[in-house]
């Protein structure tokens, strides 16, 4: 139970507070113990002065008025209920109590005897008689104008109704602290509840989707952080099914695109070893399929292999000031015979001249290729694939159009992501334009789809011009 995030609550946070309330609760003890205790001793150190107020005149405690005037104002003290007085004569004998008890001998008076040797002629005591009562007691020596000892005035008040009066403070005290404490530890268990009990849903929702459960979904309970990671790993638990949805049908869209050229091949090398030896036309037939065939697998294997550098990002370009025009030409008289074959118009508006460009060769000429195969791919028969070329600025723009069945409003932004297709029934491995807009982003340009439904499609490379 006490572990991870609670054990971690309970160590910092619960202990501090449970250390700050205990500490609180001492302070206001000690502070309330030491006001009690010392308004205690103000108010019996200020009757002793009362006291000593008046018997400051009298030279001897033997004097008839001396007594008198003690036992007068003992009588008529108007806190009996409250303090005790004593007066004590220099010779130590007890003149007078308001209690009209004398006190036992062996009674402790250790404020007595700490007046008398004290320069000051006071003193106090807090401690337990004979009976076990706690009492506060104070002396004073009481001097004449020349000095001498007259008596001493001992005040002496039960601590009892005070000791009853800090420990109710003190239970109060306490059980604020305590109250503080439960609500800090309910609030707290509730809290951590709200983040401990999502965070296992979480866990245990991401070990689903390690192991290709990508079906698995959060259900979000609040709308704060943790509701935005359980809103994240959802997206995230899609995208990956999304994601594995295309990585299978690449499989499938690759092994297909495989399995035709191979079985084109080998039916053709097993048709021509069968024969014996062939006629001409046969033979050049066959053999033209088993070329075109094998090219087009090593275009296949090519273009696996540039998506895996693109992957690992290894893809590495040589640089080179290159003819743009020169590039296009040659890629438009690869793909103008099979243009003609598929009764497709390929259309070329080829300008005069244009500065040259900072590419890699190969890589750039793939591009065109990609992208002017995909135009043919997906316009029918009759249909027209334009080419231009454009310098504006700083920039050279190669704008490819044809009238194809066009994208999908909703497919358009992914047609550049890897493994999507938005034409399965076409042939293609899914990846062609991510490698394609991946050379152009190396070359400082950008690659740009626009596309209709019906109208057709028209992508814009954008290549920077050689400032060398």
């Amino acid at each position: 139970m006490f572990k991870g995030i609670t054990k971690r609550w309970v160590l910092n946070t619960l202990c501090t507070i449970v250390a700050i309330v205990v500490f609180a609760v001492v302070c206001l003890s000690y502070f309330f113990t030491t006001y009690y205790y010392s308004s205690v001793e103000q108010t019996l150190s200020g009757r002793s002065v009362e006291l000593l107020n008046i018997l400051s005149d009298y030279n001897s405690d033997t004097d008839a008025g001396f007594s008198s005037t003690v036992r007068g104002y003992v009588e008529s003290f108007s806190e009996k209920e409250r303090m005790e007085i004593t007066v004590i004569s220099r010779s130590g004998n007890i003149i007078a109590t308001s209690t009209g008890f004398t006190p036992e001998g062996n009674e402790p008076m250790p404020d007595y005897e700490a007046a008398k040797d004290s320069g000051a002629g006071y003193a106090k005591w807090t401690g337990r008689l004979s009976t076990g009562e706690k009492v506060t007691a104070v002396t004073r020596i009481v001097r004449n104008t020349t000095g001498n000892t007259v008596c001493a005035i001992r005040y002496v008040t039960s601590m009892t109704a005070v000791n009853r009066l800090l420990f109710t403070s003190i239970a109060i005290f306490t059980a604020v602290g305590l109250i503080i404490i439960s609500l800090v530890i309910f609030s707290g268990t509730y809290f951590i509840r709200s983040i401990v009990r999502p965070v296992r849903v979480i866990s245990d929702t991401a070990k689903q989707i390690a192991q290709g459960d990508f079906n698995a979904q959060i259900d979000k309970m609040y709308d704060d952080e943790i509701g935005d990671l359980c809103d994240s790993i959802n997206d995230m638990a899609r995208e990956l099914g999304a994601s594995e949805r295309l990585k299978n049908d690449f499989i499938s869209s690759v092994s297909h695109e495989l399995r035709t050229p191979l079985t084109a091949i080998k039916g053709w090398a097993e048709t021509m070893q069968g024969c014996g030896i062939p006629d001409k036309e046969t033979f050049d037939k066959g053999m033209d399929i088993i070329v075109k065939e094998s090219s087009r697998l090593t275009g296949i294997v090519e273009e696996l292999l540039d998506f895996s550098r693109m992957q690992n990002e290894s893809m590495v370009l040589r640089m080179e000031k290159l003819d743009i025009l020169a590039e296009i030409e040659d890629v438009l008289y690869m793909l103008r015979d099979r243009a003609i074959s598929e009764q497709k118009h390929l259309l070329y508006d080829q300008p005069e001249i244009m500065p040259p460009v900072m590419a890699d060769k190969n890589k750039l000429k793939q591009v065109f290729i990609n992208i002017i195969d995909n135009a043919l791919k997906y316009t029918p028969a009759e249909g027209v694939v334009g080419v231009q070329v454009i310098h504006e600025d700083d920039t050279i723009k190669i704008v490819v159009t044809d009238t194809g069945c066009g994208i999908a409003p909703d497919d358009l932004p992914r047609v550049k992501d890897k493994f999507f297709k938005a034409n399965q029934s076409v042939r293609g491995s899914g990846i062609g334009l991510a490698i394609a807009d991946e050379i152009v982003v190396k070359h400082g340009g950008t690659l740009d789809i626009e596309s209709g439904i019906g109208v057709g499609t028209t992508v814009t490379i954008t290549l920077p011009v050689a400032t060398e």
